[in-house]
């Protein structure tokens, strides 16, 4: 009799991937709606909003329509995610309202180029929002 172990059955499983259509779908709007709670706690413009998801503002703006989810591309579910890491991560590093306005201060690091947090990620897109979320997690000691 073959015994097997508890990773031996995890590493069988199959690893959620946004790459998978179906598993865009059927993320996409618990993903869609975080977003759009994340907008208004950081007091994002639609611009804005529109600009870190590298949608139009018209797309935005009927992306903010509940009950017209479509099915995310992965390049914006990856770009939720990476936002959502950022904002748990400064609600753990920052107790009070810093944890949200974080994001709209100019920063001197070499990261942002003397931009804010925001600003930054508009720019370099991905990368910066990835590496935006590795220095949270570096500053928190989440690493």
């Amino acid at each position: 009799m073959e015994r097997t172990t508890m990773l031996d059955s995890v590493a069988t499983q199959e690893r959620q991937d946004f790459a998978v259509e179906a598993d865009r779908a059927r993320l996409s709007a618990v993903a869609l709606k975080a977003y759009r709670r994340l907008v208004v706690q950081w007091g994002l413009t639609g611009l804005q909003a529109a600009a870190l998801l590298d949608v139009s503002s018209s797309t935005w703006e009927r992306m903010k329509q509940n009950g017209k989810d479509k099915p995310l591309s992965q390049d914006q579910m990856t770009r939720i995610s990476a936002l959502v890491g950022i904002y748990k991560g400064l609600h753990l590093l920052f107790a009070d309202e810093m944890a949200d306005r974080w994001l709209r201060l100019d920063n001197a690091g070499p990261l942002f180029a003397r931009m804010n947090p925001i600003d930054s990620m508009i720019r370099g897109g991905i990368p910066q929002m990835l590496e935006v979320r590795r220095y949270v997690d570096a500053v928190r000691g989440g690493l």
